[in-house]
């Protein structure tokens, strides 16, 4: 890739964030299921919570208690909404992959950097403040009123940065929550950023690196 966008746009949680849900889930209820049960829980309630977001837009504290209120009843477990609570707030407490940092420095007043994220505005500030690098713009769901996957968050991402897709390389680790709709949308320029947590999917047109290290050389810096 040889592409000089005018803004690079980033999903953040999973992507720049070390989204844990996982260890979250594990820290409750991992003493009462087997590795294998626990591995099915984790699986479950990732489901659960893409599924909670293609509706009608809620906070994301609803979307957590919602989630995993659905995988406790499939999986046969006591649900508490505390815990819900619990790993709620704990989102805005995690930090960056530890490859973040050094390669958004590389870029940061060079290329504006742009977060588009499913975290609530009350959230996010906090995450963002761990990354290490100025982010230029930082555009939520709550704002745009809709979640990832959908057409709208995208949509309200071009409109406030007053863009197009062919404008933007857009970077994510998810296809199901980005790659999939950007290639819908008739964005091009792409990066995967290779997590582990998806199979790769050719078909969406991309490229794929393994740290975001790696990204400021697929745009000259």
């Amino acid at each position: 890739m040889t592409f000089r966008p005018k803004f690079i746009t980033f999903d953040c949680h999973g992507t720049m964030i070390l989204y844990d849900m996982a260890g979250a889930a594990r820290h409750h209820y991992g003493a009462q299921l087997s590795p294998e049960a626990m591995d099915t829980f984790i699986a479950d309630f990732s489901a659960y919570r893409l599924d909670e977001v293609l509706g009608a837009w809620k906070p994301y504290a609803d979307v957590v208690h919602n989630a995993l209120e659905r995988t406790c009843k499939r999986n046969g477990v006591a649900f508490d909404p505390a815990v819900a609570e619990d790993i709620y707030n704990r989102v805005p407490t995690w930090g960056p992959h530890a490859d973040v940092p050094a390669g958004l420095a590389k870029i940061a007043g060079n290329i504006p950097l742009v977060a588009l994220t499913n975290a609530m505005n009350v959230q996010i500030p906090h995450n963002i403040a761990k990354l290490g690098a100025p982010i230029d713009h930082v555009l939520t769901a709550e704002n745009a009123g809709a979640y990832k996957p959908q057409m709208q968050a995208f949509e309200y991402l071009f409109d406030q940065l007053g863009c197009g897709p062919k404008d933007i390389l857009h970077v994510s680790s998810s296809f199901r929550y980005d790659l999939m709709t950007a290639h819908d949308l008739g964005i091009t320029n792409k990066v995967w950023v290779n997590r582990g947590h998806e199979p790769a999917n050719p078909y969406y047109g991309y490229t794929e690196i393994k740290s975001v290290g790696e990204l400021p050389g697929l745009v000259g810096l």
